[in-house]
């Protein structure tokens, strides 16, 4: 529950959309300041209107990709088709309401602040797709997502819980238009079992050489903790950063990030101290530092000296764990 609270299939559920918002507005959404174009995971299982609704209302905040609305859209309500209370009419035991969960006083707060876009004069409603989806972006933009300038912030202000934020991009990654063939596929598997591995780890502390509960320690180091998620997908990585910096493989320099990647701090000849798993939107799971928990946060942050990224899923030569 939140806070404020191609294919000929893909053909025919893109011209319904088209058709639905009027040709040449929903093009303009679908190439434009929103984000990319939704793949064959998200034409198959976002409703034709929803998904008009979450590209048009991204467009209204500069740098948020309409997948994030989308993600959080179906973590919720399952895009509208959730028959639990409060989806429809009502609340939940949490008070929320409608499609994207809201509380009630935060969506008049927001819609307050920020007209809808329904150009008629009824009151906005927590129950009406457009107002939800559009008043869900306002929020997000307002809690950090404009211009990216902090897109965890903003979805940890929707819902307060890192389990949540890591679930949010983990399904707007599922979304976003990707390669599905070949290695690309194969690692995208294997890179999911290392995520998932990493998201039950969020909030255990950091500790020196750790290498989790399983080995009988309280928590991770930064590259123990990579080192067990890659194993979880059958994959075997050295122990520490340095040595997986170096077995590689490489992601080029200026080519995406991809979730799943390795990224890496350090210099190549001084040598690497840290290592997160990235997880798309520009966030890694990671163990920091003495004190601190395995948390979500930027791969890339001021003063920073990323020294760049690899990609164990697509290396069969790594071996298996």
């Amino acid at each position: 529950m939140a806070k404020v609270g191609i294919t000929l299939l893909g053909a025919i559920l893109l011209v319904i959309a088209l058709a639905a918002a009027g040709a040449s507005s929903a093009l303009s959404v679908l190439v434009g300041a929103g984000g990319g174009q939704p793949n064959r995971t998200a034409l198959t299982d976002i409703p034709p209107r929803y998904l008009m609704l979450y590209q048009q209302a991204a467009t209204t905040c500069p740098g948020l990709d309409w997948s994030v609305p989308a993600a959080i859209g179906k973590i919720e309500t399952d895009h509208g088709r959730s028959t639990l209370p409060g989806v429809r009419s009502g609340s939940n035991d949490k008070g929320a309401e409608g499609p994207m969960q809201f509380l009630r006083p935060t969506f008049d707060t927001v819609t307050a602040k920020h007209p809808m876009p329904h150009g008629r004069t009824r009151a906005p409603s927590p129950y009406n797709p457009r107002d939800a989806i559009y008043a869900a972006v306002a929020y997000l933009c307002d809690s950090g997502a404009r211009n990216g300038h902090n897109l965890h912030q903003a979805i940890l202000a929707y819902n307060p819980a890192e389990w949540y934020v890591a679930k949010v991009l983990t399904q707007a990654q599922d979304y976003q238009s990707t390669p599905s063939f070949g290695a690309t596929a194969k690692a995208s598997h294997a890179a999911r079992e290392a995520i998932n591995y990493a998201q039950g780890q969020l909030g255990l502390p950091y500790v020196w050489g750790g290498n989790g509960p399983a080995s009988g320690d309280g928590g991770f180091d930064c590259s123990g903790l990579t080192k067990a998620a890659y194993a979880t997908a059958g994959i075997s990585l050295p122990r520490t950063a340095e040595e997986q910096f170096q077995i590689g493989p490489r992601v080029p320099q200026g080519q995406p990030l991809m979730p799943g990647d390795l990224v890496f701090y350090g210099a190549p000849i001084r040598g690497i101290h840290h290592v997160g798993l990235y997880i798309g939107s520009g966030q890694m799971i990671n163990a920091p530092n003495f004190g601190e928990k395995i948390k979500i946060a930027p791969y890339r942050y001021h003063g920073d000296d990323y020294a760049g990224a690899t990609r164990p899923a697509d290396s069969a030569s790594i071996g298996s764990a």
